[in-house]
């Protein structure tokens, strides 16, 4: 292998087809939760049934996603990119086309997998692509398209659903499509520096290191707690239908800004000192949103309560998307040469959070408190993130995005 040459400047001519990537994966992993009695009634199943069509895409991106990090960690990082891609739009041109559910449940396991490898290689790849005083920037420009499919892609999704649940799968694989046309077309190759497989699994022998996902997890289990039952905490102060719909693509637009907010931020301080003001901040708002949405029970739905509960809500987006690029490059630093099975371990991370999230909002609603009690729940796991937090920074670790080992920096990169 000939001596790399690193690029001094970002090539967003090639990285806006990562961020197409994680705009077509952002909607597949939002929509169909919102379809879920159109696709029970056309597959002929129970609401509960058809439901595990999210459910199995959350937990085989959870177990599969470091499995196929580890397989795949010492191939070229564009060909990992292209081959997860197309798993992923073949997983959900099946579901499209389903004839009944069980083949659906395998598509979604089919797409689940080549989602999960393709969200850790786009995240490997652009951390040591980009240079060492741009890679918040960058993790947040690709981070960018996976936000504008909760603010615009699955709205839109949703709409076209609401005649074929089908339709937005036929979406996402076309948008899918045109990204991986795109990566093929204007993605540079980038060679990692060879390693051993004992050093491709070295993360795992760092207790710290998986402690650190414990945050990871607990940021995405208080978001879903409330977010999953969005529709039943506002009800009371907003009417469904285009009300919600229009908050929902207010919540995005704010996840978006929190990203690009906090990606800059990365690459003037350490990502331990933003993330450590990120969970602050959303601590502080889910007691803000606890406080008004107990009182809207107790005093009754005002308007006054209505919009405090829209800054609650839209303050959560700006947090939940601002903890992203943080929290990566937080990890990422922390074993450098391990980068692909390091974000493979995140993704697993964040699709337990969503799940657990969503449990535990579940839980919490049958065990019969009210929807007002949800940010309550939201403030107590993120108590826990917190002391996580700052008992794994605490120690040795500054949170730099610089990579530590010299050879770390050597990624081939040709055309």
């Amino acid at each position: 292998m000939s001596e790399p040459t690193p690029v001094a400047r970002l090539p967003y001519h090639a990285l806006i087809w990562l961020a197409v990537a994680g705009f077509s994966t952002g909607i597949d992993g939002y929509v169909l939760a919102g379809l879920l009695p159109t696709i029970s009634t056309d597959l002929g199943v129970s609401n509960a049934l058809a439901g595990q069509l999210v459910s199995v895409f959350a937990l085989t991106s959870a177990f599969a996603g470091p499995l196929l990090g580890t397989f795949t960690s010492g191939w070229e990082r564009r060909r990992t990119i292209t081959v997860a891609l197309a798993v992923f739009v073949v997983g959900n041109v099946i579901v499209a086309l389903a004839p009944d559910f069980s083949v659906a449940l395998a598509g979604r396991v089919v797409s689940a997998l080549g989602g999960s490898l393709l969200s850790a290689a786009i995240t490997s790849y652009v951390i040591h692509l980009a240079p060492p005083d741009q890679r918040g920037r960058a993790l947040s420009f690709v981070l960018g398209g996976w936000m504008t499919a909760t603010a615009l892609g699955v709205p839109v999704g949703l709409l076209l659903g609401q005649s074929n649940w089908r339709f937005p799968l036929v979406m996402v694989a076309a948008v899918g499509t045109v990204a991986l046309l795109g990566i093929l077309a204007r993605l540079p190759h980038l060679h990692l520096p060879s390693t051993t497989l004992a050093e491709r699994l070295a993360p795992l022998r760092q207790p710290r290191l998986v402690v650190a996902l414990l945050v990871t997890i607990g940021i995405l289990s208080s978001s879903y707690a409330c977010f999953t039952f969005a529709a039943l905490i506002l009800r009371p102060y907003f009417p469904l239908g285009w009300a919600i719909i229009l908050i929902m693509f207010g919540y995005g637009a704010a996840s978006m800004l929190g990203n690009a907010f906090t990606g800059r931020l990365a690459d003037r301080h350490t990502p331990v000192r933003v993330l450590t003001v990120v969970l602050t901040g959303l601590l502080v708002n889910a007691v803000f949103g606890s406080v008004v949405f107990l009182l809207g029970a107790r005093l009754g739905a005002g308007l006054g309560l209505g919009v405090l509960g829209l800054v609650w809500f839209f303050v959560c987006g700006i947090g939940n998307g601002g903890a992203a690029v943080p929290q990566q490059a937080r990890l990422a630093a922390m074993a450098p040469q391990s980068a692909p099975i390091v974000m493979a371990l995140n993704a697993s991370a964040i699709s337990l959070g969503n799940a657990l999230g969503g449990g535990l909002g579940g839980l919490t609603l049958a065990a019969g408190a009210g929807p007002e009690h949800l940010p309550v729940v939201s403030a107590v796991i993120l108590v826990g993130a917190l002391v996580v937090h700052r008992v794994v920074s605490g120690r040795h670790y500054s949170g730099s995005l610089t990579l530590r080992r010299p050879s770390d920096r050597k990624a081939a990169i040709d055309g």
